[in-house]
């Protein structure tokens, strides 16, 4: 029989509950692309300053014609395609991970944007978004008034 003291401290039931806890803490951050062992695209880097943020998405190969995009609230959707390349008659691949096709991300950011103030760059593959705070956003200063 098990010592009055060790049942006090160990409860497999307890523990059982405590499974499906531990379990989504250890998954949590991972999207289900990457419990798949999919690939997210476009990768992305988000940056933020005290009034504007800066994406980075990693978008080689994709022609920037092909990238649509969207700002809507706290909303930023990245949307493209990126085409298959090419092959000859007597070619096949030998390894293929760069993915084609359309691709779709949307991100939720810190703060509502100001969409008509929004930058995009495209340069060596890298697209670049600044998005800035709108101004009734930003914090204002409150000057106290003495009481006469």
């Amino acid at each position: 029989m098990l010592s009055t003291s060790f049942r006090k401290h160990w409860d497999p039931w307890q523990e059982l509950n405590r499974l499906p806890v531990d379990m989504n803490r250890i998954f949590s951050g991972l999207s289900d692309a990457v419990r798949t062992g999919a690939q997210v695209f476009p990768a992305m880097n988000v940056l933020s300053g005290e009034d504007r943020l800066v994406v980075t998405a990693e978008v080689a190969g994709v022609n920037a014609d092909d990238i649509d995009i969207t700002v809507e609230g706290d909303m930023l959707t990245i949307k493209g395609s990126r085409s298959v390349d090419a092959l000859g008659e007597d070619e096949k691949y030998h390894r293929r991970e760069r993915g084609t096709g359309e691709f779709s991300r949307t991100l939720r950011l810190p703060f509502e944007v100001d969409a008509a103030q929004t930058e995009a760059e495209y340069a060596q593959g890298v697209l670049t978004v600044v998005l800035h705070k709108p101004e009734a956003s930003k914090p204002k200063k409150i000057t106290v008034k003495r009481a006469s």
